[in-house]
C-alpha cells in the first residue's frame, strides 16, 4: 500500500502495523487514529486516506472523527506545542492579547507550526486552571496570571533550552 509523500518507508510499515492490529476490531477508529498520530505527529490527508482502506471505511468518516476531536491535529505540531486558554476566564483576563503576542513572536497563527518545527500554537478553550487566569501551556509547563509582557521572556527560555539541546 503506498500513500504518497508523507509515508516514509518506516513510518508506512508502521502504520500497516497498526491498521493490522484492530483490523477487525469493532470501534477500531479512535485507537488507530491516536496510534497513527502518535507515529506521525499528525494526521495528514495521505494518513487518513491509508487509515480508511485498511480499515474499509470511508474517508469521509475518518476526516470526520479527526476534525471532531480535537486531540487529533491536521496539521504538523512543533516540539513545543503552545495552547493558550480562551476559556471565559483567561479571555477577559487578557488571553486574546497573549495569543497574539505569541503569534507575533513566532510569526505563527493558530494550528501552525514554526519552519524549524520547535514551537506549535493552539487555542484551546479550557485548561482547568481558571484560578489562575489567564494561562498557557507549553507541553507539559503551565503558566499562569500572565501578561502580554512576560511572554518574550517565556519563548526565549524554550529557544535557550532548544539551542542548548543541539
Amino acid at each position: 500500500m503506498s500513500c504518497g509523500c508523507c509515508c516514509a518507508d518506516n513510518k508506512a510499515e508502521e502504520l500497516d502495523k497498526i491498521i493490522a492490529k484492530y483490523k477487525d476490531t469493532r470501534g477500531a477508529l479512535i485507537p488507530v487514529l491516536h496510534e497513527a498520530q502518535e507515529v506521525y505527529g499528525y494526521l495528514p490527508m495521505s494518513v487518513q486516506k491509508r487509515i480508511a482502506e485498511g480499515l474499509g471505511v470511508s474517508l469521509a468518516d475518518v476526516y470526520g472523527v479527526v476534525t471532531f476531536y480535537t486531540q487529533f491535529s491536521l496539521n504538523p505540531k512543533g516540539k513545543y506545542k503552545i495552547n493558550v486558554c480562551l476559556g471565559t476566564a483567561c479571555y477577559v483576563k487578557g488571553a486574546g492579547q497573549i495569543f497574539d503576542k505569541i503569534s507575533e513572536i513566532l510569526k505563527i497563527k493558530s494550528g501552525e507550526c514554526t519552519q524549524d518545527k520547535v514551537f506549535s500554537l493552539d487555542a484551546c478553550r479550557c485548561v482547568g486552571a481558571c484560578g489562575l487566569a489567564p494561562v498557557i501551556m507549553i507541553n507539559e509547563d503551565v503558566y499562569g496570571r500572565l501578561t502580554a509582557d512576560e511572554i518574550p521572556a517565556i519563548i526565549q527560555k524554550y529557544i535557550d533550552m532548544e539551542a542548548q539541546s543541539k
